[in-house]
């Protein structure tokens, strides 16, 4: 039996850290303003900019507050969480004292009368395929079991070095091509179509490109809608327009709205 709302507000990608003050204050006004006039919220991963273990938040006042802040929501709405590529390790005891539930990726969720296969987006990114192989990798039980067993320090030092790694390679790319580093970054139209048919699905919802849109697509004889979702940054005004935004979902149908504060 999948999960069935009549409303909800979808978000992703805020990317929360103490280095962005600005965002992290949208997303707790969010929480206490906007979140508790649907019935449901979904976040679709990538709420932190990285975790490296639910004991490290027991470490950071920043931490601390969001989690507090989102048990407050959870008294009001129902609240679920869907790993991203970022906090793929946010884990059981995390989970259990903000009062969210986990949903696998992909899931199936019915909003309004309708049904929505929901994921971070990630695993979309096919054309990417040396991420594909380190996601396997990182997403094995074991490789994750040993990873937090490492001092805590060393958990840290390896995720920064990852998310370094990460840029320096996406900038050597658009070097030599943005078109094929902007593909390379997205998702394929045969991923698409690939979950949305193993999901019965023909509404497919996700964040991770950062790139929100909405979309009508095919491929052979299959069509479905796309909504993007998008990233949020309030603290970085010379990357382009501040961002934050959510997906409502309701009886009217299915839009964007702007959580910028004007």
């Amino acid at each position: 039996m999948i999960p069935q709302h009549a409303s909800a507000l979808l978000i992703s990608d805020l990317h929360l850290t103490p280095s962005m003050p600005l965002t992290a204050q949208r997303f707790f006004d969010f929480c206490e303003k906007d979140a508790p006039k649907v019935e449901t919220v979904l976040i679709l991963g990538d709420l932190f900019e990285y975790w490296v273990g639910d004991d490290a938040a027991l470490h950071s006042p920043f931490h601390q507050e969001v989690k507090n802040t989102l048990a407050t929501l959870s008294t009001k709405v129902k609240t679920y969480y869907l790993h991203g590529n970022r906090d793929f390790l946010v884990g059981k005891h995390f989970l259990s004292k903000t009062g969210m539930t986990l949903l696998p990726d992909p899931s199936k969720i019915n909003i309004a009368g309708s049904e929505y296969v929901l994921c971070h987006g990630d695993s979309l990114c096919t054309a990417d395929i040396s991420y594909q192989v380190f996601r396997s990798w990182v997403r094995k039980p074991w490789i994750q079991k040993l990873f937090l067993r490492m001092p805590l320090n060393w958990r840290r030092s390896i995720a920064n070095h990852l998310r370094s790694n990460s840029s320096v390679q996406y900038q050597r790319s658009m070097q030599f091509s943005v078109e094929g580093a902007q593909a390379k970054t997205n998702v394929t139209l045969s991923a698409c179509a690939a979950v949305l048919k193993d999901q019965a699905g023909n509404q497919l919802i996700h964040g991770h490109t950062h790139r929100p849109k909405h979309h009508q697509e095919h491929l052979q004889d299959q069509e479905w809608q796309r909504w993007v979702l998008s990233d949020w940054d309030l603290d970085h005004p010379e990357s382009g327009r501040p961002r934050a935004s959510a997906l409502l979902i309701n009886q009217d149908g299915v839009r964007h709205t702007d959580l910028i504060k004007t």
